[in-house]
């Protein structure tokens, strides 16, 4: 693709990567078949290659409108394009450039405004995203069903966490919303570790990884959160832990990230670079264990709903089926396993008519062969399915160590 930036692009921090990220694309439309807002609403600029289009023109010195905002804002950012993409289009590079220029030049409505202000104030504080879901628990009769179906039906309690006694050890990333939604599946990711000789050691200064704000475009402060981490990980990393596991591959495609995104920060770029590499999914560490020794009792019919963080961002479609196979569990085959649940981090709050009917389309597929439970690997599609108060819907960590006979008393 032909492109011919405007002098005020050109002064953008990150004006040569759009530019090469748009000669990429060859404008041959593949995208458009398996991207999930395309297919809901058929217009070409609500899918990649349109979207693409709208950066481009943007970034030429076309004039930018709420028309171009809403189609952007609609891109659910699911990255399904970039696996299917031929020419290894770096799709959700240009729509974060493209993005933060829009959002300085189109004024958002108030109720928008206040929306995204409130999410970015609330999620990725845990302590008043937990106080506040917990009031939400107690005052849940007296809700409207669409808050209702945001809160969990029920909190499983986490139950205690291994003391840090192995040479083995590992950083575990806690997460903002996960510890008040589903406390249990970072204690249950620790106790099976622990099981298999690897200790979490337990780094409190760490926080949100910055994708909330980044990808409301406060981007700037989406980074200022990734420093932070990287600056609490740091003498963890020097003293010669291993990784740096996530047990959301929606944080772990953030942090995966990191590199990237901090490549041009002359105080960060090398540190960014060797978390980005220590950064893992929790089934990466475990595939390559000798998990088999655990003595499962595995009756359990799952259905594996696969994130699009784990599959088109991470490149690990099929990772966590295997080792659940491995594990002796029954998978039913889920048709259309690419297609996104329409979670999208904060898209099913920003997006919520588009997003109900994503998880909708979602759960019948997932719901096809019966399962008893639905299994997933990211927190924000794990509350989103589990929301419609159908199958119900946990992290694939948590249903393993469920399975587990109890441990052994020598251990």
């Amino acid at each position: 693709m032909q492109t011919n930036l405007s002098e005020t692009s050109r002064r953008l921090a990150r004006a040569d990567e759009a530019e090469r990220i748009l000669r990429t694309c060859v404008h041959c439309g593949f995208c458009t078949a398996t991207c999930p807002t395309y297919q809901l609403l058929g217009d070409e600029l609500d899918g990649p290659r349109g979207r693409i289009y709208l950066i481009k023109q943007m970034l030429e010195g076309e004039p930018v409108t709420a028309s171009t905002q809403l189609h952007l804002d609609r891109c659910l950012t699911c990255r399904n394009c970039e696996t299917t993409c031929p020419s290894g289009v770096k799709y959700h590079d240009l729509l974060d450039i493209g993005r933060a220029v829009v959002e300085q030049q189109v004024p958002r409505p108030l109720g928008q405004r206040l929306l995204r202000l409130g999410l970015r104030a609330v999620v990725p504080r845990p302590a008043l995203f937990k106080a506040l879901t917990r009031s939400g628990q107690v005052l849940r009769p007296l809700l409207p069903a669409s808050v209702k179906r945001k809160l969990p039906a029920q909190v499983t309690t986490p139950g205690q966490r291994p003391a840090v006694r192995h040479a083995r050890r590992i950083l575990m990333l806690e997460g903002c919303v996960q510890p008040a939604l589903s406390p249990n599946t970072n204690a249950a990711a620790a106790r099976l570790l622990d099981r298999l000789g690897i200790s979490v050691q337990p780094v409190r200064q760490a926080g949100c990884c910055g994708a909330v704000d980044y990808h409301l475009n406060a981007q700037e402060q989406g980074l200022q959160r990734a420093r932070r981490n990287i600056d609490a990980w740091w003498p963890a990393i020097e003293a010669g832990v291993e990784a740096i596991v996530q047990t959301a591959s929606g944080c772990g495609a953030f942090v995966r990230d990191y590199g990237h995104l901090l490549e041009k920060d002359p105080h960060y770029a090398a540190k960014a670079a060797r978390v980005s590499a220590l950064s893992r999914d929790l089934v990466e560490i475990l595939r390559d264990e000798p998990i088999e020794q655990l003595a499962l009792c595995a009756e359990q019919r799952l259905a594996f709903h696969c994130p699009c963080t784990l599959q088109h961002a991470l490149k690990l479609g099929g990772a966590v089926e295997a080792l659940l196979t491995r594990l002796g569990f029954t998978l039913t085959s889920v048709p259309d396993g690419h297609l996104c649940c329409g979670s999208a981090g904060t898209y099913s709050l920003t997006q919520p008519e588009l997003s109900l009917q994503l998880r909708d389309n979602r759960l019948n597929a997932l719901e096809s062969g019966k399962p008893h439970l639905i299994a997933t690997a990211n927190i924000g599609c794990q509350a989103h399915l589990d929301g419609a108060g159908r199958t119900p819907v946990r992290h694939w960590v948590e249903i393993v160590e469920a399975a587990l006979n109890p441990e052994p008393a020598h251990a």
